[in-house]
C-alpha cells in the first residue's frame, strides 16, 4: 500500500526550498541485503526532485528483490537498473553495476546535476541541501573522485589478470598466473576510491569516449577496478 509507505515511513514529497528544488540529484545504490538498513537510507536521502537508480544483486534471494520492488513501484523517480550483476566484492561487476545504472540515468527524463553512488550499508550525516551547498562551494562543474597515482603496494591489483568466481554460497576475485598489458594510451593509473560525486556531462563522457571504453575493457579483469576507473579517467587532460 504506497500511501502507507509515504505516511508511515514519513517520506518528504515536496522540495524543502527553491534552492534544492532547483538542483537535482542522481543516486545509484547498490545493494543485496539487509532491506530494513536500505530503506531508512532511501528514506534519508529522498527527494522528489532527484532521481534514485537502484541495482540489486543477481544474485539476492526472490523475495529481498519482490520488496524492493514492492518500494520502488510506489515512486516515479526510483527505478531498479535495466539490467543487472552477480556483484562480487572486488571485482569487475561492481563497476559494471555502476555503468548500467550511469546508462539508464542519462537517458532519464529528469535533469539532474550530479550523481552519487552509495551501497546499502552508507548513512548520510548531512542533509540534502548542505550536499547541494557543498557541491555548488568548491566542486562546481568538477568531479570528486579524489585519489594519488597508483602506489607500489597497489601495484599487484593492475598488474596480473583476476577472475570473478560466483556462487550463491560464496563469491570471490582471484589471481590468474597471466600479467597483463600495460594500459590503453600508456594512462597513468591513479588509485583512489570507488566512490564518487560525478557531473553529468563526466557520466556522459565514460559512456561514449574510447579512452573511457578502452580503459574499461582493459579493466575487466583487474582488482576492484572501479577504485582506478573513475579516478584515472578524471585526470585525463581536458
Amino acid at each position: 500500500n504506497c500511501s502507507m509507505v509515504l505516511k508511515t515511513l514519513h517520506f518528504i514529497t515536496r522540495p524543502l526550498s527553491d534552492e534544492e528544488g532547483n538542483f537535482s540529484l542522481a543516486y545509484i545504490i547498490t545493494i543485496h541485503k539487509e532491506l530494513e538498513m536500505f530503506i531508512k537510507l532511501l528514506r534519508a536521502i529522498y527527494m522528489p526532485q532527484n532521481i534514485y537508480c537502484i541495482h540489486v544483486d543477481e544474485k539476492s534471494p526472490k523475495d529481498y528483490k519482490a520488496a524492493v520492488q514492492n518500494i520502488v513501484n510506489c515512486f516515479e523517480n526510483i527505478f531498479i537498473s535495466s539490467k543487472r550483476e552477480n556483484v562480487v566484492y572486488a571485482g569487475f561487476s561492481r563497476l559494471q553495476a555502476d555503468i548500467n545504472c550511469m546508462r539508464d540515468l542519462v537517458h532519464s527524463k529528469i535533469q539532474w546535476n550530479y550523481v552519487i553512488n552509495l551501497c546499502g550499508q552508507d548513512y548520510p550525516i548531512k542533509t540534502n541541501k548542505d550536499i547541494i551547498r557543498y557541491i555548488k562551494s568548491k566542486w562546481n562543474g568538477k568531479n570528486m573522485t579524489p585519489g594519488v597515482v597508483q602506489p607500489l603496494h597497489m601495484k599487484h591489483r593492475t598488474q596480473v589478470s583476476y577472475r570473478e568466481y560466483v556462487h550463491s554460497g560464496m563469491s570471490y576475485v582471484y589471481p590468474t598466473k597471466n600479467i597483463k598489458a600495460k594500459p590503453p594510451y600508456n594512462l597513468t593509473i591513479y588509485f583512489g576510491s570507488a566512490y564518487y560525486i560525478l557531473t553529468k556531462e563526466f557520466v556522459k563522457f565514460t559512456l561514449t569516449d574510447t579512452r573511457a571504453k578502452d580503459l574499461l575493457e582493459w579493466s575487466r579483469d583487474t582488482y576492484s577496478p572501479d577504485e582506478h576507473y573513475w579516478v584515472t579517467l578524471n585526470r585525463l587532460n581536458g
